[in-house]
């Protein structure tokens, strides 16, 4: 009975609602409430874990900064080497839900183990519960969003998952820090375990699309669209599917997949991206708050909502997903770093306690974040398209199950590397050289960062100029001269990696 209400048995008679749980928009608002759940219990005990040092740990006063910065780098660490097995993991198991319901049960336990613990130690395992549970709804989550809406829409369905992320960045450390304030430490985690209620029933009711199949007869969201869409890969395609060219179209030995992505230049491109991008975004979260205190004589509180103007920005991420998807990624990502970089840089003008100073920072932090977002919203989509341009070179070459999961693992890796990096260089370079440098070297970063956004996202530019333009709306331009189908039916992605042998013929 119960493996038919979940839609997990083998009966005919289909489970209640299939319908709808297997709707494209009810499994976008689960991954999004998922990724919601993940980052609002990491910010909501942000305001709680100085106090549970100090009152329930034992702490000391004077080493309870050091431990916070621990609890910070364990969390970051445990999401940067987990999320590769998770994502090989993921990939291999036979349906995504499985694998989200142990995430959340492993972030239920970490929630538990925060709330009760006493000592360093069940803080620490924690805080590596919580990363490993991040590790997990990240790669399975964007992988299950892939597989259901297809290329089509895939840069607005991140833009949607983004949202709801900055959501939770938003809401949780104002929540946490109200709630603590007017009730108390547990009450919080009161809070926690409600969100996480609510997120259990979303995941036990969805469906996945391609289980959903041999009830409802529907086709699964095809991972890759006609090649007339647009927002499709950044390939180079005949009107017809191509036919495997000669032997190299199934190779007898197969590289494990997440080598094969790693020798992607266009991904690394992104990867490397979305590494800046994460560094960027929280090289402020060490220094912001004290500048602010020191410059303006601010409390806790208005430092800390100095973060509004850089979160509030990245609530246009659908819009963004949706422009990603029309035109293709590659002018927005090296767009954004480029709108970054200028108020980066005049952020070494905020020095003087008067308003004009005040609202020219956060005018300038504002920017900052709107760039940021425009950047990585087409960044998280560009992976997709990479993995699709390696499956459209090569069929077969990810095995079955393909390697979204994977692939968004290494997305994965690389932010959480960013997020370790980003505090420590805003930290070392204000200690050693001031705000000012500081402020310059994170403008000058985004300025290099843009340099590979244009040249490698969506594939190389040159062969653009040389095959056409591909992401035009409604151009249905991107289709190869017949004279040439012996070359002209590779992706972009692979010619370009195959040492321009085929670009020197051309």
């Amino acid at each position: 009975m119960l493996a038919w209400l979940l839609g997990t048995g083998d009966s005919a008679r289909p489970p209640p609602f299939l319908k709808l749980r297997s709707a494209r928009w009810f499994i976008l608002m689960t991954v999004s409430c998922a990724v919601f759940t993940d980052i609002f219990l990491y910010g909501i005990i942000v305001p709680v874990v100085p106090f549970a040092l100090s009152t329930r740990a034992g702490i000391p006063e004077d080493d309870v900064q050091h431990w916070v910065s621990v609890l910070l780098a364990v969390y970051g660490g445990a999401l940067l080497i987990a999320s590769p097995f998770c994502g090989w993991l993921a990939d291999k198991a036979p349906n995504r839900r499985l694998p989200l319901l142990v995430g959340l049960l492993t972030l239920g336990g970490a929630t538990v183990m925060l709330c009760v613990g006493s000592s360093i130690g069940v803080l620490v395992a924690g805080r590596l519960l919580q990363g490993l549970s991040a590790a997990i709804v990240w790669t399975v989550g964007l992988a299950l969003l892939v597989d259901t809406v297809g290329q089509t829409d895939i840069g607005q369905t991140m833009g949607s998952v983004f949202l709801s992320m900055s959501l939770a960045f938003l809401v949780a450390p104002l929540l946490g820090g109200i709630v603590y304030a007017r009730a108390g430490y547990y009450a919080v985690f009161y809070i926690a375990f409600g969100v996480i209620v609510l997120d259990i029933s979303l995941r036990l009711l969805l469906i996945e699309k391609k289980v959903a199949r041999k009830w409802l007869d529907e086709p699964v969201a095809a991972a890759s669209p006609p090649p007339a869409e647009p927002s499709s890969l950044d390939t180079d395609l005949s009107p017809a599917p191509p036919a495997p060219l000669g032997p190299l179209a199934t190779p007898r030995f197969r590289l494990p997949p997440i080598v094969t992505l790693l020798a992607s230049r266009r991904l690394l491109s992104a990867l490397w991206a979305c590494l800046v991008q994460a560094t960027l975004t929280t090289a402020f979260d060490s220094v912001l708050p004290l500048y602010a205190q020191a410059t303006f004589g601010w409390t806790s509180t208005g430092a800390g909502l100095l973060f509004l103007p850089l979160i509030i920005p990245s609530f246009a991420a659908p819009l963004i997903g949706f422009l990603a998807d029309r035109h293709g990624p590659r002018y927005l990502a090296a767009a954004g770093f480029l709108l970054a970089a200028p108020p980066l840089i005049l952020l070494r003008l905020v020095a003087a306690d008067t308003v004009a100073q005040k609202v020219l920072l956060c005018a300038l932090l504002a920017l900052v974040g709107f760039g940021l977002a425009t950047a990585m919203v087409p960044l998280m989509a560009e992976v997709t398209y990479v993995v699709e341009a390696k499956e459209r070179k090569t069929p077969g070459c990810f095995g079955d199950r393909g390697a979204y999961a994977q692939a968004y693992a290494l997305f994965n890796v690389f932010f959480a590397a960013g997020t370790l990096i980003g505090p420590i260089w805003g930290g070392f370079v204000v200690g050693r050289a001031g705000w000012g440098v500081m402020t310059l070297t994170l403008g000058l970063l985004a300025v290099v960062t843009s340099v590979p956004a244009v040249v490698f996202t969506g594939g190389m530019v040159t062969r653009r100029h040389k095959e056409g333009r591909r992401w035009g709306v409604g151009s249905g331009e991107g289709v190869v001269e017949s004279g040439e189908l012996g070359a002209e039916v590779r992706e972009v992605e692979g010619a370009d990696e195959e040492k321009g042998e085929e670009s020197g013929g051309r």
